[in-house]
């Protein structure tokens, strides 16, 4: 939905669909949900659920959360509901709390900024505009894909929609509002954003949204670090990593959130990088599925696993001993990973203790192997030597007895941990890079 060149929106009449023409029930809704709409309508306000919430109901799914729209002001949303609180200072939000539920109160957004103001043009073409209340009209074009600009009027229980979002929706369509172009420019994330929704709701992307990907990619360059990381974990912590990682693959977009990775998957000429990032990704899937609990240093660890081992091995080459060219390596990739995408300290930390375990994994005689066990993060560390082994990166050998050794008792133990006779220990399965694929298993 292009706007003409004075940047007004374009003229297209609203469809409102009235309760019998669409599938959303108010049992669907959570109760304070509508405690807020139907307060901030017996206040005489205008108020309507509206984002990815009213998307998520019209698909048959259970919304995360419920957004609320109105023309209220955020000191008046204050006004009706004294348990609320307004955050923000670009643009400011009236949140209510009821116990851990917080239902999030926006005034209606303006398409342009207030007189007083100018748009500001980044250096790298972005735009920068800052956000100003408007009306019902103006706030839909604010918005970022036409499924997600629909809004449920709790006057009448209708949908509202102005941008032909129900249409798109009907046809598994992702549409950006307005001029791709511009759009993205405004904000790159968006471009993170259609990837994840197009997984996630299992969506086309239109030619006119997907085509200035190729091009725009660059952009994310000049987004903020703190504000990638918490892309990065939305991307790949909902239960769609592969999927996403192959899309983020397609359109160049990998490259901006961990080049060093596509470098070497784009350079290997076997493949075990990207099956071992495979396996890992189907493993995070798997677990969210099942409603286990994510570790987000896990995947980290193994998303930038390749580059580490590429830096530590050049670094053995050139004389550094094992354990010193592990720790170098480390630094020097998690400091240049951590200007694009902020990864809190602990974070990092966890991703080197996983990373350090590798290295011990095949010393399996005398006390080290007990040693080992009691490593806060030896169970991520075996997860970790378990996919490398089913992808090639590892002897099945030595996952084979850590597996066994875990399960043993003490007399077995001692065996399996004894040197060996008539000569000196070796160091059991050493660190090296298999060309064999072995067939992948079930994760524990």
């Amino acid at each position: 939905m292009p706007v003409n060149e004075a940047g007004a929106e374009p003229k297209i009449q609203v469809k409102i669909y009235p309760r019998p023409e669409h599938c959303i029930s108010r049992s669907q809704i959570s109760e304070n949900a509508l405690k807020v709409l139907q307060r901030l309508k017996k206040a005489d306000f205008e108020a309507y659920l509206v984002g990815g919430c009213v998307r998520d109901l019209l698909l048959g799914r259970e919304p995360k959360d419920f957004d609320v729209a109105t023309n209220a002001s955020p000191e008046q949303v204050k006004q009706v509901f004294r348990n609320c609180r307004i955050i923000g200072r670009r643009f400011r939000l009236a949140h209510v709390f009821f116990g851990r539920e917080i239902i999030e109160v926006a005034t209606f957004r303006g398409s342009e900024p207030e007189e007083s103001d100018q748009q500001v043009i980044h250096e790298d073409g972005r735009l920068l505009r800052d956000n100003v209340f408007g009306t019902l009209e103006q706030d839909v074009w604010r918005r970022d894909f036409t499924v997600n600009a629909l809004y449920y009027n709790i006057r009448d229980f209708s949908v509202v929609d102005f941008t032909g979002g129900i249409r798109d929706h009907a046809d598994a369509i992702l549409r950006l509002i307005g001029d791709p172009d511009v759009r993205y420019r405004e904000d790159p994330v968006r471009m993170l954003r259609a990837v994840r929704f197009a997984v996630k709701l299992g969506f086309t992307l239109h030619p006119d949204t997907e085509r200035p990907i190729y091009t725009q990619a660059e952009l994310l360059k000049s987004i903020p670090a703190a504000r990638l990381y918490d892309e990065v974990l939305k991307l790949f912590l909902a239960g769609y990593g592969v999927q996403t990682f192959e899309m983020l693959r397609h359109y160049g977009l990998f490259a901006m959130l961990f080049p060093a990775t596509d470098r070497c998957l784009e350079t290997q000429d076997h493949d075990f990088p990207r099956l071992f990032l495979i396996r890992a990704l189907e493993n995070s899937d798997r677990r969210f599925s099942e409603g286990k609990s994510l570790t987000p240093y896990f995947l980290l660890a193994a998303l930038l696993w390749e580059p580490l081992q590429i830096n530590a091995n050049n670094r053995i080459q050139q004389g550094e001993n094992e354990t010193l060219a592990y720790q170098n390596a480390a630094n020097e990739v998690l400091s240049r990973q951590i200007k694009i995408t902020a990864m809190p300290r602990h974070i990092t930390q966890s991703m080197r203790d996983v990373w350090f375990l590798q290295t011990k994994f095949s010393r399996t005689v005398g006390t080290r192997p007990y040693r080992l066990l009691e490593q806060a993060k030896f169970r991520a560390a075996y997860d970790f030597l378990q996919l490398r082994a089913e992808t090639g990166g590892a002897d099945p050998e030595l996952l084979t007895w850590w597996t066994r050794f875990q399960e043993a008792d003490e007399d077995l133990q001692r065996k399996m941990t004894a040197p060996p006779k008539g000569g000196a220990s070796k160091p059991r399965g050493k660190p090296r890079r298999y060309r064999n694929r072995a067939k992948p298993g079930p994760q524990e």
